[in-house]
């Protein structure tokens, strides 16, 4: 593989179906997106860990939105990480580049030494998807469960969607010989698609979190069963090291359920703050409200959560009561 094709394949997600066992998925690579997400912050390992997890999801995840729609993931926890938000922005144009960005929230004073996901407590994993002005947002819920983000997605697409879903991700920080080191991060999602459980349906059961193999009967368990096993030899240095395509790594896996694959979606972190947002946002507070938020200094300044931009106003000209002549910075 040359560096051309591997910088080809990094920051995108590659949709796949394997005909053999009707069931679709796909492969992403994460790495300039990535480090724009992290280097935004100086987080703690573990929740850089966490962060790149969530990032790798949203990634696979987001590839079957639309067009200008948005999906958002978001864990909240009584534990030391309280949050974790991501944003997937679908591309604007036909062909173009879907945008992500991430942050999480947190009390170093409570981290440990402990794996990444022991930092999250009790609470839960949802998924928003945002079809755009005048469509109800959709809102899916569960709880946090098992012992990675990933199964806590697992468990979100099993319960609240009945799809039968596995992921298989790898991240971390790479040291390639030349290369500066940064992030990389690298995932494989299988869903499958069949009819609903009676289990499910009928909405009787034991109340414990569902997962994919309480979805499967017959010979689709055959064929779930049949390509989790191929899933289970993927190594780490295929998922994210620089030598292996992604299509060839998915005849490497599934050559006999006869993978088909797609076109590419690229990835880019990208932020939508602007200083017309965060006038917007100001925009249904009174004067003296504004004068409640300004500075020792005079001004209203605001800090996005997602990218650290800085956003520095004058108070007169923010508010439903503002001056027209606008801002004199």
């Amino acid at each position: 593989m040359t560096h051309g094709q591997q910088i080809a394949w990094d920051d995108t997600v590659l949709p796949f179906q394997l005909d053999a066992s009707d069931m679709r998925g796909r492969v992403a690579r994460l790495d300039s997106a990535l480090n724009g997400i992290l280097s935004q912050h100086d987080y703690p390992p573990q929740v850089e860990a966490l962060v790149a997890e969530m990032a790798l999801l949203t990634a696979l995840i987001g590839q079957t939105i639309k067009l200008r729609w948005k999906l958002q993931l978001q864990v909240q926890s009584k534990g030391a990480v309280r949050m974790i938000a991501t944003d997937y922005y679908g591309p604007e144009t036909e062909g173009g580049p879907a945008r992500i960005r991430a942050y999480a929230s947190y009390d170093a004073d409570r981290l440990t030494d402990a794996p990444p996901f022991e930092q999250v407590g009790e609470g839960y994993f949802a998924i928003m998807i945002d079809q755009g002005k005048g469509m109800t947002p959709y809102q899916g819920i569960t709880p946090l469960d098992g012992a990675s983000l990933s199964s806590c997605a697992e468990a979100y697409f099993a319960q609240s969607e009945q799809l039968p879903t596995r992921f298989s991700l790898s991240y971390g920080k790479s040291t390639e010989p030349g290369v500066g080191e940064h992030w990389r991060a690298g995932g494989i999602m299988l869903q499958h698609m069949p009819k609903a459980s009676p289990f499910v349906a009928t909405g009787e059961g034991t109340g414990s979190v569902l997962t994919a193999g309480d979805l499967v009967q017959d010979d689709e368990a055959e064929n779930w069963r049949r390509v989790n096993v191929l899933l289970d030899t993927v190594e780490d240095i295929e998922l994210i090291g620089p030598t292996l395509p992604p299509n060839d790594l998915l005849l490497r896996l599934f050559h006999e359920e006869q993978p088909r694959v797609y076109d590419a979606q690229t990835v880019r972190f990208g932020c939508t703050c602007s200083e017309d947002r965060v006038r917007q946002s100001l925009s249904i507070y009174s004067a003296r409200d504004i004068e409640k938020m300004t500075t020792e200094e005079g001004r209203v300044t605001a800090d996005c959560q997602f990218c650290g931009a800085h956003y520095d106003l004058d108070p007169a000209s923010v508010g439903f009561e503002a001056e027209q002549a606008g801002d004199d910075a």
